[in-house]
């Protein structure tokens, strides 16, 4: 079966993040009034598996191998299809 994947990652709180902080700066010089602001980064893909259940046991992998870092990344998996 074909599976749509998207997979969000972000950095656990508590981890310096740059680009929200510039992000958040810009604004402000701009007169917007905003904080706590994150970013967030997704990927997506289609994927071929078994099951739903498979699907999300190799997705998971790959987060944990390669796409994001489990010491400092939060990560999200949606997964769509049949």
């Amino acid at each position: 079966m074909n599976f749509s994947v998207e997979v969000k990652t972000s950095l656990k709180k508590g981890m310096l993040n740059p680009e929200a902080s510039t992000i958040e700066k810009a604004l402000a010089l701009l007169d917007y009034d905003v904080n706590n602001t994150q970013t967030i980064n997704i990927i997506k893909f289609d994927l071929d598996a078994e099951s739903r259940d498979e699907a999300y046991n190799q997705v998971d992998q790959m987060c944990q191998k390669l796409l994001c870092n489990p010491v400092i990344h939060d990560y999200e998996i949606d997964i769509c299809g049949e």
